[in-house]
């Protein structure tokens, strides 16, 4: 995070260059990074075991939870939360409002990977989210900034949201559906030609790292975006931060407590728990660069994103781990 906003200071021109390697919306060095990233834990995925997965007994609570977390609850809860502490930012607003809509299927693979979260649940959970995220992004960002930010603060405080499904889909698949092939065809091939403890215990284990390398890369480039605005304009990297912290502490604790009462198990509490406090910035910054432009407040605002979720959601992987030694007994985990 410090490399990339002293990149984005100390040069400030870097990010017109970075924004000029872009497919339409999409930065493709950002998406270079997600690639990287998201290609271990997407190759570690037992996909031939995902039948039996869709098939317990509790498949449709797990599943009906998790939807009614990301895309009822998590959305209304950024939309107030961007209300409450921006009434008089409407252009941060509608970048948080952005973050909130657009539903984690990239950097929640890592949060989950290091919580000891299940890997095939939270596979199968992002590839639900992409398919939300494909159907509804667009109609919900309209509705949010448009229909009920006017109802709430007047025209001033509405902005009409031109954002098509088909440009929400490139991006989805792009950030999600490469790795998510590339996964698939690897673990096949490989199974078959070399077998399941050799892919288990090699293969898989060597390739662990290229995701933090990945991560480490996205964070940098996302932040030498802003880095200049970043280090002028404290105080409003402040005003956006604090909603954003109070978004993911409120979704993670309410997601592992509800977790708990209805008696899922810790590696599918942690998954359930880091997916609904995870947000997608790489659509929501691709989208607000689209509608707005790479130089607008809301952009800045969901840039603000991964600079608030990368130190807040791995302190919450050390709180993830406690909470499972704590509640949780060893034979049920």
């Amino acid at each position: 995070m410090a490399i990339g906003v002293a990149m984005g200071y100390f040069f400030p021109g870097i990010a017109s260059l970075l924004d000029t390697f872009r497919l339409d919306t999409v930065s493709l060095p950002i998406a270079v990074g997600l690639l990287v990233m998201m290609y271990p834990p997407l190759a570690k995925v037992k996909y031939e075991e995902l039948s039996q997965l869709l098939k317990a007994k509790d498949a449709k609570k797990v599943f009906g939870t998790s939807l009614f977390l990301n895309w009822v609850v998590g959305p209304l809860l950024m939309f107030s939360l961007a209300w409450i502490f921006l009434p008089d930012l409407p252009e941060f607003r509608m970048g948080l409002i952005m973050v909130g809509l657009a539903r984690c299927i990239a950097m929640v693979l890592v949060w989950n990977q290091l919580a000891k979260g299940d890997c095939e649940y939270c596979a199968v959970l992002v590839a639900l989210n992409s398919i939300f995220q494909i159907l509804f992004y667009s109609l919900l960002a309209y509705f949010f900034i448009t229909v009920l930010s006017g109802w709430i603060g007047g025209a001033t405080a509405s902005a009409l949201v031109n954002v098509s499904i088909v440009d929400i889909a490139k991006s989805v698949f792009i950030f999600l559906g490469i790795p998510f092939i590339a996964g698939i065809l690897t673990r096949f091939f490989l199974l078959k030609r070399k077998g399941k403890e050799w892919y288990d215990e090699t293969f898989a284990r060597h390739i662990s790292p290229i995701a933090l390398i990945g991560l480490l890369f996205t964070i940098v480039v996302m932040f030498s975006f802003k880095g200049l605005y970043i280090i002028n304009r404290p105080l409003d990297v402040v005003r956006v931060a604090i909603p954003l912290v109070v978004y993911f502490l409120l979704m993670f604790f309410v997601s592992f407590w509800l977790s708990y009462k209805l008696k899922f198990r810790y590696a599918v509490a942690a998954t359930q728990s880091f997916t609904a406090a995870s947000n997608n910035f790489e659509l929501a910054i691709a989208v607000c660069i689209g509608v707005w432009g790479i130089s607008s407040l809301q952009a800045f605002a969901a840039v603000i994103g991964p600079l608030m979720e990368v130190p807040v959601l791995i302190s919450l992987v050390s709180v993830s781990l406690w909470i499972k030694k704590r509640y949780y007994k060893e034979v049920l985990v």
